[in-house]
């Protein structure tokens, strides 16, 4: 009789670009026969859905940035019994309670916020910032190697696979006809950034690069995609091309359907941003735009990718400085990367 395989569960991150990032990681539990169940904010889930690996996604009813000591409880005692292994991914205190709560045997994780105690087999949490793929990655080794004390970032994989994201083709052809486009007929801009407009190439170069790719291809739409926080963002730049076909849809749709959207692009241009991310691992071209934050972290897994960052043309000693709002206030490190070079590097993908 063969053994019964062993029930995880994994605790998402709350961002999209962390939860794409992950995807390798559930792809190795999954592939060496553990079935995977993953709790997942509600705004991240549709990501978490769209990965072959995961068997079941359970949307989990807490507020962000709040304890939720109550709901995690219930929560908890909803799972009890139905998980061998629980896979913490965030770094927080809180994200650790509901499988301590739950009392899964085996809650594996990094140290993160002094959670002695709510995980029983914990990693060092590595220096600096490591590339965040390997990162989750070697969660995967730290199940089945007692190496608590010693277990580094890259270890369970030295080259981690890519992130990769799929999609039933009805449901990107579903998306494309409520928003009258096709496929491979339109680019998609991602102009916004949750993290902080330090992230944000300028609102006016987008438009720019917009005007550049209509006048080439004035049958060829601009889609621009984001949250509901960057529509005011997505119409200022849509108005500024008028009347070409430059659509403002960040906030009018849902993060499904802009999966959808960005599965059947002709190519995307985007910050460093979940949306990013999702690109990458829908492997469409792309043309990733970094600046506070540094592609040695977080770059787009995806071998159409052309990632620009200025760093070492310009000589910034201040990038990558991973702040909000960039302190000098110039963002030159986003502001000096012109339109024309961000559409030679898009007719490069």
């Amino acid at each position: 009789m063969s053994p019964s395989p062993v029930r995880s569960l994994v605790v998402a991150p709350q961002w999209i670009g962390d939860a794409v990032m992950a995807e390798p990681l559930l792809s190795a539990l999954a592939a060496r026969g553990e079935q995977v169940t993953v709790g997942a904010l509600p705004w991240v889930a549709p990501v978490l859905r769209a990965m072959p690996a995961v068997r079941a996604v359970l949307e989990w009813p807490f507020a962000h940035g709040r304890l939720d000591l109550g709901a995690r409880l219930a929560l908890a005692r909803d799972l009890r019994g139905r998980f061998d292994r629980a896979y913490v991914l965030p770094n927080s205190l809180k994200a650790a309670i509901v499988p301590w709560l739950a009392r899964i045997p085996l809650r594996i994780g990094y140290r993160g916020e002094g959670r002695v105690g709510l995980l029983n087999r914990r990693l060092p949490n590595p220096g600096g910032r490591p590339p965040m793929v390997a990162f989750y990655a070697a969660l995967a080794g730290a199940a089945v190697h007692d190496r608590s004390s010693g277990l580094a970032a890259g270890d369970a994989d030295e080259s981690p696979a890519r992130p990769a994201l799929r999609l039933p083709e009805a449901a990107v052809d579903a998306a494309l006809a409520t928003f009258g486009l096709s496929r491979g007929g339109y680019w998609v801009f991602a102009p916004g950034a949750e993290y902080g407009p330090a992230k944000c190439w300028p609102a006016a170069h987008y438009a720019e690069l917009a005007r550049d790719l209509l006048a080439r291809e004035p049958r060829v739409p601009v889609v621009l995609l984001g949250s509901p926080k960057e529509a005011t963002l997505a119409s200022g730049i849509a108005e500024s091309v008028a009347p070409a076909d430059c659509r403002p849809l960040a906030g009018r749709t849902t993060l499904d359907e802009a999966l959808a959207l960005i599965a059947g692009a002709r190519a995307v241009v985007s910050n460093d941003s979940g949306l990013m991310h999702v690109a990458a691992a829908f492997e469409r071209p792309q043309v990733a735009l970094f600046g506070s934050t540094s592609p040695e972290h977080t770059p787009p897994l995806n071998p159409q990718a052309r990632v620009l960052w200025l760093k070492h043309e310009l000589g910034l000693t201040c990038s990558p400085c991973f702040e909000r709002r960039c302190r000098f206030g110039h963002t030159r490190c986003l502001a000096e990367l012109a339109p024309a070079r961000v559409l030679v590097a898009l007719q490069d993908t």
